[in-house]
């Protein structure tokens, strides 16, 4: 009899415990979406429509939309609870997941290939100048002035310092005359176009869309070097959410390759499909971060 009693007290307390687990998570009346900016968001607000229309259907819950300012602008967003569905750069959310453990990746888009990007779910910093100007190899840049994105990209700032400088045996601060933080990818592209700085490094996808808007061709550029491959943009949600709502919202963009009314969405991204990421998949980034850490350590020395 002793023994029954202590096994429905063990119950009741697991129980009391699970449910009390559940109640802390968080189930909101709406969710709030945002993505890193770009030079034409509300242009890329639009094409997000359908699938936040189906992400509304999936998790029952309203989805009002968060127009950020800044790349840290949508991490700090998510941090503060202010913001639950993001997009992400592949470095802002490996920063962002140092100050808020919860956030979790769950997806992102495998690319098509294009002018510049190549197939699958990776992209890659390119060093681009113009065609026709004297800067026809790297070396011939010495002194220049080159355009950097962002300081929280992967692509725009983290890679050029760590990957790039150390395979020229420079210290990126040294070889260029001046970085400039042109804002975005497109607006690098823009900027070396019209001359405005002399080169400039910038994601192989976010090009192609310039591209694809007639602003530029491919054969405008000189491509004077390549990194390594790194994940896409990763697709996050805080893991305060109740399981049930992190469910519906990682098969809402799993499933969008299915969705005939997600193709114009899909085709903006050059893309087919999207696919499943975990945390680990960004370790590649850590160990960027890591050796930028590292860099900036040297040069205090």
């Amino acid at each position: 009899m002793q023994l029954i009693k202590k096994t429905l007290v063990l119950f009741t307390a697991l129980l009391l415990g699970t449910n009390f687990a559940y109640s802390k998570c968080k189930d909101p009346k709406q969710l709030r979406f945002s993505i890193i900016p770009t030079e034409e968001s509300s242009f890329e607000l639009d094409l997000y429509r359908p699938v936040l229309k189906k992400l509304k259907a999936n998790t029952g819950k309203k989805i009002e939309f968060y127009m950020p300012t800044s790349y840290a602008s949508v991490a700090e967003a998510l941090i503060g609870g202010f913001v639950d569905v993001a997009v992400l750069g592949p470095y802002g959310y490996i920063t962002a997941k140092k100050k808020d453990k919860s956030i979790e990746v769950f997806a992102t888009y495998a690319k098509k290939k294009g002018y510049m990007q190549k197939e699958g779910p990776g992209y890659e910093s390119v060093l681009i100048s113009k065609k026709g100007s004297k800067f026809t190899t790297q070396k011939s840049l010495k002194g220049a002035t080159v355009g950097h994105a962002d300081p929280g990209s992967t692509s725009g700032d983290l890679i050029p310092r760590v990957v790039w400088a150390p395979s020229m045996n420079t210290d990126a601060d040294k070889f260029w005359k001046r970085i400039v933080y042109t804002g975005g990818h497109d607006l690098t592209t823009l900027a070396v176009h019209s001359g405005k700085i002399d080169a400039g490094f910038v994601a192989s996808h976010r090009f192609d869309n310039v591209v694809s808007k007639g602003k530029v061709k491919l054969s405008d550029f000189n491509i004077l070097w390549r990194s390594p491959p790194v994940p896409q943009d990763p697709f996050v949600y805080s893991g305060k959410l109740c399981d049930p709502i992190k469910k519906a919202i990682r098969s809402t963009f799993l499933e969008l390759g299915n969705d005939p009314g997600a193709k114009k969405f899909l085709d903006n991204l050059k893309s087919s499909k999207f696919v499943a990421m975990t945390d680990k998949d960004y370790d590649v980034i850590r160990t960027l971060a890591k050796a930028k850490a590292e860099f900036k350590k040297k040069k205090k020395k």
